[in-house]
């Protein structure tokens, strides 16, 4: 019987102490890059920037009244039009307010004519004053010749005078002190009468500039049928059609101006490093591919709960900490002629990070 016997196969050689060495620093090498990179990027990427999603497109947005009330007669503009500052928008029937513009002007000129008569008034008392002093004045001068004329009949011996004579010059003085009284009167009268005649006066220059008060408001109530835009921007909101009745306490429409920023809501904590002028980014929710640049234009006094219609009150004996937000405006940079500006509007939800100092 023969036995065959199987070679058996050499167990491999192992590796030299050489290769296991570079095999160590290559994965040694590897953790320092990427601990380097990793706290490269920390530094560089996520460190140094604020970020909240509390935050959205801000702009200024103008409400339109009318002034007056009336029917619509025409309207120049559809629903999401862009429209220039004194673009006539909507026009009211002017017939109501034009019929109170003439009736305005004919209470003024009557107002008118009214002052010019009193005016008239004070001159023609002014020329009674006038006259009365001439005639006290001539009143004076006879009273005084018949005073003399008594006092020299009284000086005459009583056999070179008669009782006639005497009893002449009593009555004569007596007539003249009397014309005399009668013409002060009749000056008083005539002053009085001029102090009337002003007072008419004054009260006639108001009447008459009250009439012209009415008749510059029924003007500017005229004017007020003919809308025009406040401002250049975009209508949203149209409530308005022709032979619609409005009134002041109702909305037509509302202007939206191209200027917009951005108001962010960032937590009290992250205010630290935060400073006026620092560079924003800014990703818009509803165009993720579109990145905008900013500055921290500025950062609101007092938080946003602060100011809210009705503040928390914490004197209460059950208070909670909150952490508080604390809105930040943020101004986008080229607006104005950057092609994405009629993108964005009011409300639009954004994505802001600040890089904030160290």
């Amino acid at each position: 019987m023969t036995l065959e016997t199987t070679p058996m196969t050499p167990e491999p050689a192992p590796p030299a102490p050489r290769r296991r060495l570079g095999l160590k620093f290559l994965i040694a090498a590897g953790a320092i890059l990427a601990l380097g990179g990793g706290t490269l990027y920390y530094l560089r990427a996520i460190a140094p920037f604020e970020s909240t999603d509390d935050a959205f497109v801000d702009g200024h947005v103008i409400a339109v009244n009318p002034q007056v009330s009336g029917l619509v007669a025409s309207v120049h503009f559809d629903d999401n039009q862009v429209v220039r500052k004194g673009d006539l928008l909507v026009e009211i029937d002017p017939v109501d307010l034009q019929v109170a513009l003439r009736q305005a002007q004919g209470a003024e000129a009557a107002a008118r004519g009214r002052l010019d008569e009193a005016r008239a008034a004070v001159n023609a008392t002014e020329s009674a004053v006038n006259q009365a002093r001439a005639a006290q004045d001539s009143a004076q001068a006879t009273f005084d010749n018949a005073d003399r004329e008594l006092k020299r009949q009284q000086g005459l011996d009583e056999r070179a005078r008669t009782l006639k004579d005497l009893d002449a010059a009593i009555a004569n003085r007596k007539t003249a002190a009397a014309a005399l009284a009668a013409a002060a009167a009749q000056l008083e009268s005539a002053k009085a009468q001029v102090a009337s005649a002003q007072a008419s006066v004054t009260a006639a220059e108001g009447d008459f500039a009250k009439a012209q008060a009415d008749t510059q408001r029924a003007q500017v109530n005229l004017g007020y049928t003919r809308i025009v835009a406040p401002a250049d921007g975009r209508i949203t909101r149209k409530t308005v059609e022709p032979g619609s009745y409005v009134t002041p306490t109702g909305s037509l429409f509302t202007i939206v101006p191209k200027e917009v920023w951005i108001t962010a809501n960032f937590k009290e904590t992250q205010l630290g490093q935060m400073r006026p002028g620092q560079p924003v980014e800014v990703t818009v929710d509803a165009y993720p591919r579109l990145k905008l640049s900013g500055r921290v234009d500025s950062i609101q006094s007092g938080t946003g709960s602060r100011f809210s219609v009705l503040p928390a009150e914490n004197a209460t004996g059950n208070f909670v900490k909150t952490v508080q937000r604390v809105p930040v405006k943020i101004t986008l940079e080229a607006v104005a002629g950057a092609p994405w500006a009629s993108l964005l509007a009011p409300g639009l939800s954004v994505l802001p990070k600040v890089r904030v100092e160290r």
